[in-house]
């Protein structure tokens, strides 16, 4: 009995059963997926946008122009 349990027989087929169905980090269209894409200013009267630098985060940059951070488009 504890067999299946631990070891994943029986109905679950030794399979996660979690959320995302095994695509992983960072798969598809969502903010973080790529090396495309820009950083653009949140604050709706200044709206500046700049290209995302692979390897650094957008929310850690800084807009130039009003001084928000930026956020992935």
């Amino acid at each position: 009995m504890f067999d299946r349990i631990f070891r994943g027989k029986g109905g679950q087929g030794g399979q996660g059963q979690g959320k995302g169905g095994g695509r992983g980090r960072g798969g598809g269209n969502k903010p973080g997926s790529g090396p495309a894409g820009n950083c653009v200013c949140p604050n709706p009267k200044c709206g500046h946008r700049e290209p995302h630098v692979v390897g650094q985060r957008c929310i850690d940059r800084i807009c130039p122009k009003c001084g928000t951070k930026m956020v992935r488009e």
